[in-house]
C-alpha cells in the first residue's frame, strides 16, 4: 500500500462519470496520475471522455453502470479489481435532483431519487467494502450536498436522501478502522442536476438560484485533496460553496 500523500498511481472508480462533478473528477484525478475507472449509463459520453484522457497520456477505462441495479454496481467494481488487482478509491457520485413541492405528488421522482441517491451509494459500499477489507485499505468518497444540512421548500425528499448519505458515511467510518470515508458536500455547482427538475415553477426558481454556481472542477479538487492525504489521515467531510452563497 502506498502511504505517500499522492493521487498518482491510485486506482479510482467513479460513478456518474459522464457529466458534471463525476466527469470533472475523472479529468482532474487522471491528470494527477490516477487510473480512473468510469461508470455511467451514457456510455457514448464515457467512451468520448476516455478517448480524450488517453489522448492526453492519462490512464482511463469505462464500463456501463446503472447504480439502481445492485448487480450492475457489483460488476462495475469487479471490473476494476480484476483488471488491476486492487481498488484504492470508490467515488459514489451518481445523483438526481428532481425538486418539487411535496403537494405535487411526484412520487415516481421520489422513488427514483431514493434508488439513485441512497440505494446507489449503499450498493457501491456493498460492492467495494469486501474488497477494501480484504486489502486492508480503501477509501469511499460519497457525494452529498449542502441540502443534507437543512430542509428547503421543494427539496424535502432530495434533502432527506443526502442526509441519509451523510449518516451512512459516518456510520461506515465508525465501523471501520482501516477504511477511509469522506463526505463531499457541494453547494451550487455547474452540472446537469437542474435538468432533472420537471416541476415548472421550481425549475424557474432554481435557474435564478443557480446563477452563482461554481465550476465542477472545484469539487474535483476537493476529492483529490481527500485522496492525497497520508493513509493515516482521513478527511471525513468537506463542504464547498460559492463565495456568494448565503
Amino acid at each position: 500500500m502506498n502511504s505517500s500523500p499522492s493521487v498518482e498511481g491510485k486506482i479510482v472508480a467513479i460513478t456518474g462519470a459522464s457529466s458534471g462533478i463525476g466527469e470533472a473528477t475523472a479529468r482532474h484525478l487522471a491528470k494527477k496520475g490516477a487510473l480512473v475507472v468510469l461508470g455511467a449509463r451514457r456510455t457514448d459520453r464515457l467512451e468520448k471522455l476516455v478517448s480524450e484522457l488517453r489522448a492526453q497520456g492519462a490512464r482511463a477505462e469505462f464500463r456501463s453502470l446503472d447504480v439502481t441495479q445492485r448487480k450492475s454496481v457489483a460488476e462495475f467494481v469487479r471490473f476494476g479489481v480484476e483488471r488491476h488487482g486492487r481498488l484504492d478509491v470508490l467515488v459514489n457520485n451518481a445523483g438526481l435532483m428532481p425538486l418539487s413541492p411535496l403537494a405535487a405528488l411526484q412520487v415516481d421522482e421520489w422513488d427514483r431519487m431514493i434508488d439513485v441517491n441512497i440505494k446507489g451509494v449503499l450498493y457501491g459500499i456493498a460492492a467495494a467494502l469486501p474488497v477494501f477489507e480484504r486489502q486492508g485499505h480503501g477509501h469511499i468518497i460519497n457525494t452529498s450536498s449542502i441540502a443534507a444540512y437543512r430542509s428547503l421548500p421543494t427539496a424535502a425528499v432530495y434533502c432527506a436522501t443526502k442526509t441519509a448519505v451523510n449518516f451512512i458515511t459516518e456510520g461506515l467510518r465508525q465501523e471501520s478502522s482501516s477504511i477511509r470515508t469522506t463526505i463531499i458536500s457541494p453547494g451550487v455547482t455547474e452540472s446537469e442536476l437542474a435538468h432533472t427538475v420537471t416541476h415548472a415553477a421550481t425549475a424557474e426558481w432554481l435557474a435564478k438560484y443557480r446563477e452563482t454556481a461554481i465550476p465542477a472542477d472545484a469539487i474535483a479538487r476537493a476529492v483529490a485533496f481527500a485522496i492525497e492525504q497520508p493513509d493515516s489521515v482521513d478527511v471525513n467531510e468537506i463542504v464547498v460553496r460559492p463565495t456568494a452563497a448565503q
